[in-house]
């Protein structure tokens, strides 16, 4: 059964996008099959995924604005195992037009991935760092949203806001939403500060923590400009390490749950 993540944040500089290429990379070491779904203007998804987000001959403004479909849009296999659906600033565009738009404007994505949801085991969606209708499409289009969060002194900032939105799309359009999780992203053990935000989230969001967490790592911060995810820049490196091991958690949590509904069935 194929799972479809939201991986949001409103608050810039998170490791948002780090996140999404990173845990695709990791899920496909793990046998699995990916689509990473890049739905931030900046496109840097599909940057640190190895395209020239300006060269790419269709991205997911046409898709969205129905000019395109998936098998146009789509890149095959990518330097990190998976497919990709790029962005890049035309994803602005598509943004203002669907604003203008009344019916419908809040399932584009969700009736575009129709057609390619059961060739994945897991849909990743890189949102952007905004709750504006690009968000709220993929809100529409998950079964689920995972939140990086920086360890940082900001963290909780706007998160009420966040966590608002995805209650308003559970009781519009997709009652099914639920939040995957907490991911803690830049973490630094020797930083005081790190431990006590990460002690925060864990009084405020018990359960729903992952315990792995992504540490501060320079492999990490480089592998973007190769255009390569962490695992094919330097697969020994911490950052490679803790994105395998993130995988590893989803996974379980993911068989935990399976387990648990047929357990009540």
């Amino acid at each position: 059964m194929t799972q479809t993540l939201a991986v949001a944040n409103q608050k810039g500089g998170v490791g948002k996008t780090t996140t999404c290429v990173n845990l695709a990379a990791s899920l496909v070491s793990n046998g699995r099959r990916v689509l990473l779904v890049d739905m931030d203007p900046q496109g840097n998804a599909t940057v640190g995924s190895g395209l020239d987000k300006d060269a790419v001959q269709a991205s997911n403004y046409e898709l969205l604005m129905g000019e395109a479909g998936v098998m146009q849009v789509r890149c095959r296999e990518l330097s990190g195992g998976f497919d990709l659906l790029p962005a890049n600033g035309d994803l602005t565009a598509a943004e203002v037009a669907l604003m203008g738009t009344e019916a419908g404007r809040e399932k584009r994505l969700v009736e575009a991935l129709a057609d390619v949801r059961d060739d994945y085991d897991h849909i990743l969606i890189d949102c952007p760092p905004a709750l504006n209708i690009l968000t709220v499409n993929a809100f529409v289009a998950a079964d689920r949203v995972l939140i990086p969060i920086q360890c940082e002194y900001y963290a909780l900032e706007g998160l009420s806001a966040l966590l608002n939105t995805i209650e308003r799309v559970r009781q519009t359009v997709n009652p099914a939403l639920g939040i995957e999780g907490l991911v803690r992203t830049m973490f630094d053990g020797r930083n005081n500060l790190s431990t006590q935000v990460g002690a925060q989230l864990l009084e405020h969001f018990p359960g729903q923590v992952y315990r792995t967490q992504i540490p501060r790592n320079v492999r990490l911060a480089e592998a973007p400009s190769h255009g390569l995810a962490v695992l094919q820049y330097d697969r020994s490196s911490r950052g490679a390490v803790a994105y395998l091991a993130l995988a590893s958690e989803l996974l379980r949590r993911q068989q935990e749950a399976a387990g648990a509904m047929g357990g009540v069935a």
